[in-house]
């Protein structure tokens, strides 16, 4: 079942009047309905309704409200004189990802509130990377059943995500209510993000050089990554999500530090590479995902340079010394499969080193500085 998020951002699309128009024979006794297959459509209905505003507050003027349409709207560009947002020469770019297995903490603990921020994180945050300001967000959730409240929560957490993003639009998404493929109570997210980047200020790695300097933004927390290495540790120690461990926290319980959604840093990012419109001042960036440092800065960097990281340069939060410590986790392994406190990472000119991080900061950013390039083979360094 689906539905068309922005073909109801002004009001919802009701069906034609004959388009349900009964007959006169009374159905048989036997008769099967959609509902009784696990699908009612009359719930899907109550879902749009649902969602309808949490949309609305993610438009701004670049998004066409096609009334009854079965995709969504952006105009990339518009009236200079009345705007001065047009871009010259732009580059579109797009990607797509999950929340993971996240979404099963998610489901054990009731929780749908914060799991859509972490969607939009993943997308958006890989988005800027490429020096890219994102514009657009659709997302995807697949459910054992039509739970109205259940997605309303999970899309207002999205449409939470693309405002922290700085304005990048919730234009649509789909729910498919798939009884056969997810067990009660179960549920999957993904999205798909759009950017846009003018193409003579696209990040090229190729500007990387011995001597850059190498700054991290911490983390809110594991983000999304890790999640089944976590999940098996909490099984197999029999860890308690609603307990509080304190030394963990002393105020949350288990599960709520775990699901601390995904920090997203596409709003500060898109406002320094804005600050500096002729100058390379930012030379290279990296999302610290899956891999964590070693796994993610290398991709950012051409063959003929590495870059040394100083792994004392920042406190590893509790929470990773937590992981650690319960899965007895051996220290390679930990910076192999997480963050470790580190959510993002941007290269930049030794001389504007200084003035970068102030910038970050008064956006709300902690930065630490974690090493620098030096000449090698395009690896990473963690010493």
């Amino acid at each position: 079942m689906s539905r068309s998020l922005t073909a109801i951002a002004d009001s919802h699309a009701a069906p034609p009047a004959d388009a349900n128009e009964s007959t006169d024979e009374p159905p048989a006794a036997d008769a099967m309905t959609y509902a009784q297959s696990g699908v009612d459509i009359d719930q899907g209905d109550e879902v749009v309704r649902r969602i309808r505003h949490h949309l609305r507050r993610t438009h701004g003027p670049r998004v066409l409200g096609l009334y009854g349409a079965f995709a969504g709207a952006f105009r990339l560009d518009y009236n200079e004189k009345l705007f001065k947002r047009n871009y010259k020469d732009p580059v579109l770019l797009a990607c797509s990802d999950s929340v993971g297995s996240k979404v099963l903490l998610a489901c054990e603990m009731g929780v749908y509130d914060t799991i859509g921020q972490d969607c939009v994180a993943m997308n958006v945050n890989d988005l800027i990377v490429q020096g890219a300001e994102p514009v657009f967000f659709v997302d995807y959730i697949g459910i054992d059943r039509d739970e109205p409240a259940v997605v309303e929560r999970i899309v207002n957490g999205v449409a939470e995500g693309c405002l922290l993003a700085g304005g990048c639009a919730l234009l649509g998404g789909e729910t498919a209510v798939l009884p056969d493929l997810y067990a009660p109570g179960q549920f999957d997210l993904a999205g798909f993000s759009v950017g846009v980047c003018e193409l003579k200020r696209m990040i090229d790695i190729a500007r990387i050089e011995a001597g850059d300097i190498v700054l991290g933004l911490t983390a809110s927390g594991v983000h999304s990554n890790g999640f089944s290495l976590v999940r098996a540790i909490v099984k197999q120690k029999k860890l308690k999500l609603d307990k509080i461990y304190p030394d963990l926290d002393n105020s949350r319980p288990l599960g709520q530090v775990l699901l601390t959604p995904t920090r997203i840093y596409a709003k500060p990012i898109v406002q320094l590479l804005r600050r500096y419109r002729v100058k390379h001042v930012v030379s290279g960036m990296a999302h610290i995902t899956g891999g964590g440092l070693g796994g993610n800065v290398n991709r950012a960097l051409p063959d003929d340079v590495d870059v040394t990281i100083n792994t004392r340069a920042w406190a590893v939060p509790p929470v990773f010394e937590f992981i650690k410590r319960q899965g007895n986790v051996d220290n390679d392994e930990m910076m192999r499969v997480f963050n470790m406190g580190i959510g993002f990472v941007l290269i930049v000119r030794p001389f504007f080193a200084e003035s970068v991080q102030r910038q970050l900061e008064k956006s709300g950013e902690t930065v630490h500085v974690l090493g620098k390039v030096v000449r090698g083979t395009g690896r990473v360094r963690l010493k």
